[in-house]
């Protein structure tokens, strides 16, 4: 999978993306609130390694999701 942080503009807060290895957006939150159903992406028990990648994560750069 693949994470990508989309810089917000005005009153648009900051967003993640979450696409799988087609590209293809699995999930869409904003970077200030937790993701749920973690577990829908075989991400549970790894929430605060994903909330310290996001923080570290720069904007507009497609990272491959290694947790």
């Amino acid at each position: 999978m693949y994470i990508i942080k989309v810089k917000g503009k005005a009153k648009i807060p900051d967003y993640i993306q979450i696409r799988d290895e087609n590209f293809v957006l699995v999930a869409y939150f904003r970077a200030d609130r937790p993701l749920k159903k973690v577990e829908k992406f075989g991400l549970e028990g790894k929430e605060k390694e994903l909330e310290a990648l996001i923080q570290g994560l720069p904007f507009g750069k497609l990272q491959k999701l290694d947790l």
